[in-house]
């Protein structure tokens, strides 16, 4: 510093050349132009980019990824620490800040952020929930899934659950599966302004509330906070949960068959990050939950309900409406007034309070969702409908081979229904056992001949409490009893045995 101060005195001040001031000085004429250009020293200028032994080879994949990156849904893109586990997976040996400054020098420039509050949250009291977009591959097909996501904002412990829609069944059941996976209840929990917690937003922070969420929240006896109107950052910790479990959980795509499957890989991942250590903080997310437990409220005793309830009438076919789909109950109930409730899940349908059918909910539209047990007893009565009533149809696309098997046998030996009948029969085990267990019993049955409705009642009985061998008698103890049932026959004594009786 000071030499370019002296050298640019005398160029400026001094008027003197630059090939003067470097013969003074003692320096080199590209110093003294450096001097002149700059008031400080600009630093080592990097005219070529170095090589990267480590990361040179992987390029062309990080490149590779980030164009796949673009076509993914916005949320939903790959970070430069899911590229880095990508290609560490692949054999990439180098460091994650080589692929960090890599990928950043692939992006354009970043966007400048609003400054928050750092905050600070007591354990067992506060946590915050929210609910986000995510696409998925479920059954082959991509499909929007809502997930819904609840923190504990002392230990940062989180819970995770997808959803077909979010509707206040979904919020609900949520909410207790939340519970559930705590161990407990914190005493307050922060949303947005929900249309499934809140009716009306009154001035200030004043709510007119669900009576539904109003009635949910009394039985855990939490205490709820809702943001200010498009504040969503007073809800942060989870806020910033919401770009997290999209990155980390849902890329790429996960490829599940069904909602059960993909909240059991949720959750699994929920536990695995309680191994995780917070940048700036001195323990794990579990270590800190193990702290915060004792410090949450317990679960009431009773269990809740998380549904909504219509009131709803059985058609002529059996069926009631609810959301444009149609659900089979048994016949007998054709024609009168019932009661559904819905679940996030799955439906059910009660007269009286008693649950007379219980189906897994449907989420398309206009669909018939039928229980062929339900049918079996008006069946009894008109067999001849048996080949073209749809419950049966479509039960036959899915049953075992041995029950054609069975029915061809049945129609053989009865051609005039009571073939139909006897099946009907058998079919109507379905309703006091297992389905595998009448399975096992029309397969054995078909195998040793005995194809009618005591045969596979008897194989059945056989299927459910098989007979056990008796075990062989250990006779080491006892040498003097293990000829018997070994010793030759003697046919004599009987010849004496009948002398004996003779007169």
């Amino acid at each position: 510093m000071d030499d370019y101060e002296v050298m640019r005195r005398a160029y400026f001040h001094e008027g003197k050349s630059i090939r003067t001031i470097a013969r003074e000085q003692g320096h080199d004429r590209r110093l003294v132009r450096k001097a002149i250009a700059w008031a400080e020293p600009p630093g080592y200028i990097l005219k070529e980019a170095r090589e990267a032994p480590m990361l040179g080879s992987y390029k062309a994949r990080i490149d590779e990824l980030l164009a796949e990156s673009k076509t993914l849904p916005r949320k939903q893109r790959y970070t430069s620490h899911k590229i880095y586990k990508i290609i560490e997976a692949e054999g990439y040996q180098g460091s994650e800040s080589g692929v960090r400054s890599y990928v950043a020098a692939r992006r354009e420039a970043t966007r400048s952020k609003p400054a928050y509050l750092p905050l600070e949250f007591d354990p067992g009291q506060d946590a915050q929930m929210d609910w986000y977009e995510a696409q998925v591959w479920m059954a082959g097909e991509q499909i929007t899934v809502q997930v819904f996501v609840m923190r504990l904002n002392y230990s940062r412990a989180k819970f995770v659950m997808a959803f077909p829609f979010q509707k206040q069944e979904a919020f609900l059941e949520g909410h207790v599966q939340a519970f559930l996976f705590f161990g407990a209840v914190p005493y307050r929990i922060t949303y947005d302004n929900l249309k499934t917690a809140v009716l009306r937003i009154l001035e200030g922070r004043n709510r007119i509330e669900q009576a539904r969420f109003i009635g949910f929240r009394s039985h855990f006896l939490f205490e709820s906070v809702f943001c200010t109107a498009g504040k969503g950052n007073q809800k942060g910790g989870v806020e910033s949960d919401v770009g997290t479990t999209r990155r980390d959980f849902l890329v790429p795509l996960p490829k599940v068959n069904s909602f059960q499957e993909l909240n059991a890989y949720l959750r699994q991942k929920c536990l695995e990050e309680m191994e995780r250590r917070v940048d700036r903080q001195p323990t794990t997310i579990g270590v800190a939950f193990e702290i915060e437990r004792p410090l949450l409220m317990p679960l009431p005793k009773g269990a809740y309900s998380c549904c909504v309830t219509h009131p709803v009438k059985a058609n002529g076919y059996s069926q009631v409406t609810y959301e444009t789909n149609r659900y089979s109950v048994p016949t007998h109930y054709a024609g009168r007034s019932l009661v559904l409730r819905a679940f996030a899940f799955r439906v059910e349908v009660l007269f009286m309070e008693q649950v007379i059918a219980e189906h897994a909910r449907c989420f398309g539209r206009e669909q018939d969702v039928l229980n062929p047990l339900h049918y079996l007893a008006l069946l009894e009565q008109r067999p001849g409908a048996f080949d073209h009533a749809k419950p049966i149809r479509r039960w036959r696309e899915q049953w075992p081979a041995a029950y054609e098997t069975l029915l061809e046998q049945l129609r053989q030996k009865w051609p005039e229904g009571r073939g139909v009948r006897e099946f009907i029969c058998i079919l109507r085990l379905h309703q006091e056992h297992p389905a595998w267990c009448v399975d096992q019993a029309v397969q054995q049955a078909v195998k040793i001949g005995c194809s009618h409705y005591d045969g596979v009642r008897l194989c059945l009985r056989q299927v459910l409490a098989p007979e056990v061998a008796p075990a062989s008698l250990d006779l080491l103890a006892l040498p003097q009893l293990a000829a018997i049932g070994q010793q030759p026959v003697d046919l004599t004594i009987y010849d004496r045995l009948l002398d004996r009786g003779r007169p």
